[in-house]
């Protein structure tokens, strides 16, 4: 790997760790030439579906757009930036585990209810109510009674 100081391509491998629960390896490493140290991160190399959005249109999966969905649901909730994570990365697990080359955008969007679903109860009804454009008031309170839990 070459050093982000001098360029140099001879560094070595001074000390392993895994993080990011498993997710990643974090390796400090020392330029030969300057003596200079930096971290570099190794994760899986991921192959996410394209989305199929509800007018047929195909575009790449962007986990930023689940991100700030996400955290507009969330604004103002006492819900802490690594739960957030924690849940983006949960999406991102399910996802995967379809193990489908396309998803279609409305099951994309369940994942990330059921995320949000276990995050925080009014986040997940502020997304419901955008993303499943609720016509009438028993919609909406049918999302509310999800979110507490209880039967219809």
């Amino acid at each position: 790997m070459f050093c982000p100081f001098c360029a140099n391509d001879d560094t070595r491998v001074v000390d392993s760790r895994v993080v990011e629960e498993g997710r990643a390896v974090r390796r400090r490493r020392e330029c030969e030439a300057c003596g200079k140290r930096f971290s570099s991160y190794e994760r899986a190399e991921l192959r996410l579906p394209l989305v199929i959005k509800k007018d047929g249109a195909r575009q790449s999966f962007d986990i930023e757009k689940i991100r700030a969905g996400m955290q507009k649901a969330l604004e103002k909730r006492p819900v802490s930036a690594e739960q957030l994570e924690k849940g983006l990365n949960d999406v991102l697990r399910a996802v995967q585990e379809t193990g489908q080359s396309e998803i279609v955008a409305g099951s994309l969007g369940e994942f990330v209810m059921e995320q949000l679903r276990r995050l925080d109860g009014v986040a997940y009804v502020r997304f419901a109510s955008v993303y499943r454009e609720f016509t009438d008031v028993d919609e909406f309170l049918s999302a509310v009674k999800t979110a507490v839990g209880q039967k219809e």
